[in-house]
């Protein structure tokens, strides 16, 4: 048994390899190597939400689930929004193989899924990058779309502007790319090629007039059928795609509801990024379009990073 707390987990989850392993989930989820059942999300008193979100990796390897508290009032804390562990059971007897920090893989996988999406959906010639939310999503999202594309300028808003003032003065010196603060999201998004939405607001605010031609979006920040970032009439003007179809059907705002108002149905998704990966659905078609990925988070992706970590698996 091993257990990996937050800073072994950071130390060896690199970025470059996330996006390794989380291009390995989303294919294998969608050829069947390895399942997940949609996760069960209870909420609690104040809004708080605490998840179970289990994945089977295949046949003779590992199995396990992602046990996680969801705080949104806790960015801009001390403490992470969301806190937890993976837990890991190998699968020939079930037997506890160990866990690891959750807090840490659910940061660092995001921002490798959407790397993964960006590098099959974005222009090849996207350099201009927008970032709304400047927490640890924000700064996860940086790091990964600049392993993927030749970032070359970056613009960040926060409704807290010290955070994005204090995001905008690390990334700058850290990455060596201008980080530009914006004075509101319309801003932040004018003219950016790459766009990434990382906040958990109840009401969406990314319009479709804000968005140029041929840029992709990476809609992150909300999980549940009543919360989005992205309004109906830019869902309906893009080319959408899920991370797993069925979740996106059944948990996905932005989704759920420009269906429920007579915009969009089930055909405007055109498949997942596994889809696309495995060559059973199509990426981009112009380079005038507008592509949009929307991430809801699956335990497959966090089951991957876990058995990475704790146990002897070889992906390689």
């Amino acid at each position: 048994m091993r257990i990996v707390e937050a800073q072994e987990a950071r130390e060896r989850l690199t970025m470059p390899v996330c996006i390794d392993l989380m291009r390995k989930a989303f294919m294998d989820l969608e050829s069947g190597q390895a399942s997940q059942p949609l996760r069960s999300i209870v909420m609690l008193p104040h809004g708080e939400k605490f998840g179970f979100m289990p994945a089977y990796l295949g046949e003779h390897t590992y199995f396990g689930a992602k046990v996680l508290s969801a705080f949104p009032q806790n960015m801009g804390t001390e403490y992470p929004s969301h806190i937890g562990y993976v837990m890991m059971f190998e699968s020939k007897h079930g037997v506890f193989a160990g866990m690891a920090d959750a807090t840490v893989i659910t940061e660092i996988r995001t921002g490798a899924v959407s790397a993964v999406a960006t590098d099959v959906l974005a222009r090849k010639d996207a350099h201009k990058l927008a970032i709304i939310g400047a927490g640890a999503q924000g700064r996860s999202h940086l790091a990964a779309i600049t392993c993927i594309r030749d970032i070359t300028e970056v613009s960040v808003y926060d409704m807290r502007e010290e955070a994005a003032k204090k995001y905008a003065a690390e990334m700058s010196e850290k990455y060596g790319i201008p980080v530009r603060v914006a004075k509101d999201a319309e801003d932040c998004v004018r003219d950016a090629d790459i766009i990434c939405t990382v906040t958990p607001s109840k009401d969406p605010y990314l319009k479709k007039e804000w968005i140029k031609a041929g840029a992709h979006i990476n809609a992150v920040g909300t999980f549940t059928p009543n919360t989005r970032e992205v309004t109906s009439e830019l869902v309906a003007a893009a080319r959408l795609y899920s991370d797993q179809t069925e979740a996106m059907k059944k948990e996905c705002g932005e989704y759920l509801i420009p269906v429920s108002e007579g915009l969009i149905d089930e055909s405007h998704i055109v498949g997942s990024v596994g889809e696309v990966l495995l060559g059973k659905a199509p990426a981009r078609q112009s380079e005038e379009e507008i592509t949009l990925f929307d991430a809801l988070g699956l335990a497959i992706e966090d089951v991957m990073c876990a058995a990475y970590l704790c146990t002897d698996i070889n992906y390689k």
